[in-house]
């Protein structure tokens, strides 16, 4: 690291800093014109099925993948706000009145630094909960597993500050107790802005835990109760300073001992060389100290925190965005490979990334093929399919539109691959309007599927229609945006 890290083991020494620290009112009304967060409300198991794709693989956003316990989507609702759904497992919350109410509690917290809640469902032995969605990634993504630069010192503490502020002011309205504070629960907004997640708001009711992690992690005192106080919170707090300090995930066990011996080197990220004082580095190694202390009433709390992490911040007039190192107008975007190929008219590489993505968002249409494949009918129309399938697969394009339309015209179910492919048919059948037409009715099927939009843009474009191509031109760029920060970008580059 740099020249004074040798003495970073003073952590009882206090820095002399005398800037002002904003009061919570201020941080709470900050640029409150800019957010349009609306009121909580209940939504409807289909509105959810809908704006999710059906719940498709392709929308899970969570850590562990569809494999987790209660899994996150993205997905867009009809007025095109893009949200994140948690779906909880069925057990997880057996009293549908208590599960409503504590949704409805913690979806009265509106504050730029949370990813508000903005509604919920309790329909049968459903459970979900809907909150913004916050498109470039969590704190772990871009602290454990960065692949184009490590997270600067700046951006580091703004994060701490920032989630200090939003302990602080769920403190003020009476939420001080969240569960599992980790940096999966750190998000990053639109503008690279970190936000604290809603979701670990509420636990899981039926089993009682609040923490998922490694016990290790645990405070002292749940391990003894089983029980989360404001206290708890603020040791959790303290792990993440350990992260933020080392880029890694370092018990707080081991780290407290590096720091009583001394052995700070051990401790912090290497890749922050140079990036910040002995005496910033000590105030920060000595806050996490106070946060991991063994006894909870020794621990401070989050206005303390917030007051001691203020005078600590660097390059305040740099926008997040930057920071981070993530794209924000839209004159910055660089184009997916997708959308590079639309904005060319480039068939050749458009027809290559469908035939990549073969049928996979048609999972749900496979199984109830199955029931209908006894007939004799049906196996005609299946092997219309086929054909259709084939001659795209070989770039005859006109007998692919004859095969997908006998398929389509015998009441088959609906395939968006199957209308997404006939679209780009048609295009190379000059015949832009139908594909247009095929475009659109691939995203009424699939309302969030990004391959649809992009081949409205193309077909607006073949249209020649002036505006209208410039409003799918930025549809285009929308879209990519959100292939370039959602999970999908990869398959397609």
């Amino acid at each position: 690291m740099g020249s004074g890290c040798s003495n970073l083991s003073r952590c009882c020494l206090t820095s002399d800093h005398n800037k002002p620290v904003p009061d919570l009112q201020d941080v709470e009304n900050e640029g409150s014109s800019d957010l349009d967060v609306p009121a909580f409300r209940e939504y409807t198991i289909e509105q959810l099925r809908i704006a999710t794709s059906g719940f498709a693989v392709e929308n899970i956003v969570s850590e562990h993948g569809e494999k987790a316990p209660n899994v996150v989507y993205k997905g867009k609702l009809e007025n095109q706000k893009r949200i994140a759904v948690k779906r909880f497992n069925r057990s997880a919350w057996p009293d549908a009145r208590q599960f409503l109410e504590e949704a409805k509690n913690v979806g009265q917290l509106r504050n730029l630094r949370l990813a508000n809640l903005l509604g919920c469902c309790c329909e049968g032995d459903e459970r979900l909960l809907i909150a913004e969605y916050m498109p470039n990634e969590t704190l772990a993504k871009h602290l454990f597993h960065w692949d184009s630069q490590p997270l600067k010192w700046a951006m580091r503490l703004r994060v701490a500050l920032y989630i200090a502020q939003a302990l602080e002011y769920c403190t003020s309205k009476g939420r001080a107790l969240y569960h599992d504070l980790n940096a999966y629960r750190v998000v990053f907004d639109d503008d690279g802005n970190p936000r604290l997640s809603c979701f670990g708001m509420m636990k899981n009711s039926r089993d009682g835990k609040s923490y998922s992690t490694n016990l290790a992690f645990c405070p002292p005192e749940y391990l003894k109760t089983g029980r989360v106080t404001p206290e708890s919170v603020m040791y959790s707090f303290g792990t993440l300073l350990l992260d933020l300090l080392s880029g890694k995930h370092i018990p707080p066990s081991h780290a407290l001992d590096l720091i009583r011996d001394r052995n700070l080197q051990m401790l912090t990220d290497s890749c922050l060389e140079g990036q910040f004082s002995n005496d910033e580095g000590t105030e920060l190694v000595r806050l996490a100290s106070r946060c991991l202390q063994y006894e909870p009433r020794e621990r401070p709390n989050s206005k303390s925190l917030v007051s001691s992490l203020t005078p600590l911040q660097q390059d305040a007039e740099t926008p997040s965005h930057v920071l981070l190192g993530v794209p924000h107008d839209a004159s910055d975007l660089p184009l997916t490979p997708l959308g590079e190929a639309c904005l060319r008219m480039d068939l050749t590489v458009i027809h290559e990334i469908l035939e990549r993505i073969n049928y996979k968002d048609d999972e749900g249409s496979a199984t109830e093929l199955s029931f209908q494949m006894w007939t004799n009918q049906m196996q005609e129309t299946l092997s219309s399919k086929k054909n259709g399938d084939l001659a795209f697969r070989h770039k005859d394009f006109r007998t692919a539109i004859d095969c997908y339309t006998q398929f389509i015209d015998a009441g088959a179910v609906l395939s968006p691959t199957m209308f997404a492919r006939r679209s780009l048919s048609y295009l190379a059948c000059e015949m832009p309007q139908e594909a247009l037409n095929d475009a659109m009715q691939a995203q009424v099927i699939s309302p969030v599927w990004h391959i649809a939009s992009y081949l409205q843009a193309a077909a607006l474009f073949a249209l020649e229609v002036e505006l209208t191509a410039l409003a799918g031109g930025f549809t285009l760029l929308m879209w990519s945006r959100l292939e370039m920060t959602g999970s999908w970008f990869h398959q397609f580059s």
